[in-house]
């Protein structure tokens, strides 16, 4: 009873607790998704791989010790062909004898250690891996940009649609009524049934917007939990609404600027360096390589296989050192040239990856300017219909009294209420265009992602 108590609460909590991470901010919304979309994560892993690979190359410089014990059982013992003189001195000198030395069974056991002294590949090597682990570090920094920038808009793009449907919801209580008085002035006699039809095809219209906006919100909230990663059948609140702020309405400055803040910029940069450094690495790998290496064994022959047995007095049941210490070094004297040929190739590589960078420096300054001028143009957009708005609702509201009052037709109603439609849409799509032009921006500069 006790337990099962126990696992009822646990569960209650962690009902509890996924409701209340089931409401977001927009903050909060990234928050999540950079601790739960499977592109970012990656992006983090392949960082922590890198960190691992740099310490790999650099253990290369280490010293290397490595211990071994061998044991062999000479089923047949070599055989070794001597002169026979050496027995026998009167023996003919072209006469061989067939003998075998060695005991059947032999073991040695020791350890043994190598330093490297030099190596041009290994110092570019571990120049190349502290390269390679900043290099995944900008990716990860570009892997953020991008993720906050599709969270952030996959998230305005709900909210946006969200003050649609309120916009709708309020057309339509007001032409509710509307139609409710026509149909009650239809039942007295003074209204024409063909007024009731005109304004129930209105108002069918506006439900069927309304419906069409609120799939479109469905799929938005959709497309926001695959960005942050989050379950998509799960449910979700969004916590902020559409504030335009000040900010938002400020002109943005296409001058001065610095494209070196983007993370493909940097990305670039980082290649170049990774792509002269392996230039460097064949230039100095015509330098030779130096390692010191040392042995230390033992060695020992017996007729069976007690070879854990020792006896000082008996020269088989021995084990016997084998010591040395030596100095290794290898030099590249002629490969047919071609170390020549693949540095004449990383040349090409690194004035190919000068043109990238060059051509990126454009095209990354045109990205820019375009993407403040959009901003600047949808913020001009967005006064203009924002005032187009406040006029259609200002004239529906003063047709609406004028018809209320008798002195107005339903056509002029209607045509109002069209046009009042028309200008929500265009507000709406304006703000939501102001919004991801500014988010553009941002990210075009390297300022999304502080």
């Amino acid at each position: 009873m006790i337990k099962n108590l126990i696992a009822s609460f646990v569960l209650l909590s962690g009902y509890a607790f996924a409701q209340q991470k089931a409401s977001f901010s927009l903050q909060e919304a990234i928050d999540y998704s950079l601790k739960n979309s499977p592109n970012y994560l990656n992006a983090a892993l392949d960082q922590q791989s890198a960190v691992y690979r740099k310490n790999e190359v650099a253990a290369i410089g280490l010293p290397q010790v490595n211990g071994s014990v061998d044991f062999k059982d000479y089923i047949k013992i070599p055989t070794s062909l001597i002169p026979a003189s050496a027995f026998n001195p009167a023996a003919p000198k072209d006469m061989y004898l067939a003998v075998k030395f060695g005991l059947q069974y032999s073991a040695t056991a020791g350890l043994s250690a190598s330093q490297l002294i030099f190596s041009a590949d290994y110092f570019f090597g571990l120049k190349v891996s502290k390269e390679f682990l900043n290099l995944s570090r900008i990716n990860v920094q570009r892997s953020k940009s991008e993720l906050v920038a599709q969270v952030s808009k996959a998230y305005y793009s709900v909210l946006v649609n969200q003050e649609r449907v309120k916009s709708i919801d309020a057309n339509i209580t007001r032409l509710n009524k509307i139609l409710a008085d026509v149909k009650a002035l239809n039942k007295e006699g003074f209204a024409e049934a063909i007024d009731v039809e005109r304004f129930e095809v209105l108002s069918n219209n506006l439900a069927v917007e309304k419906e069409k906006v609120t799939e479109f919100i469905k799929g938005g909230e959709y497309l926001l939990k695959f960005q942050m990663g989050y379950k998509i059948y799960d449910p979700i609140t969004l916590n902020d609404s559409l504030n335009l702020s000040e900010e938002l309405k400020q002109d943005l400055n296409i001058a001065n600027i610095d494209i070196t803040k983007r993370s493909e910029y940097q990305l670039i940069q980082s290649q170049q360096k990774l792509s002269q450094a392996d230039l460097n690495r064949l230039k100095w790998g015509y330098l030779p390589t130096l390692a010191a290496y040392a042995s230390y064994q033992f060695n020992t022959q017996r007729v069976n296989t007690n070879i854990f047995v020792t006896d000082k007095t008996n020269a088989m049941k021995q084990w016997y050192p084998i010591a040395l210490v030596g100095v290794t070094m290898n030099l590249n004297i002629f490969d047919g040239l071609q170390r020549h040929y693949k540095i004449q190739q990383a040349k090409i590589t690194v004035t190919k990856n000068e043109n990238t960078l060059r051509n990126l420096e454009m095209a990354a300054q045109m990205e820019s300017s375009m993407a403040a001028i959009s901003f600047n143009n949808a913020i001009k957009s967005l006064g203009n219909n924002k005032r187009t708005l406040e006029l259609a609702k200002h004239i529906y509201e003063v047709t609406l009294k004028k018809y209320e009052q008798g002195v107005g037709s339903n056509s002029e109603v209607i045509n109002a209420q069209t046009s009042l439609r028309e200008s929500e849409v265009n507000y709406y799509s304006t703000v939501y265009d102001a919004i991801v032009a500014k988010i553009d921006y941002l990210k075009a500069t390297g300022n999304l992602v502080k």
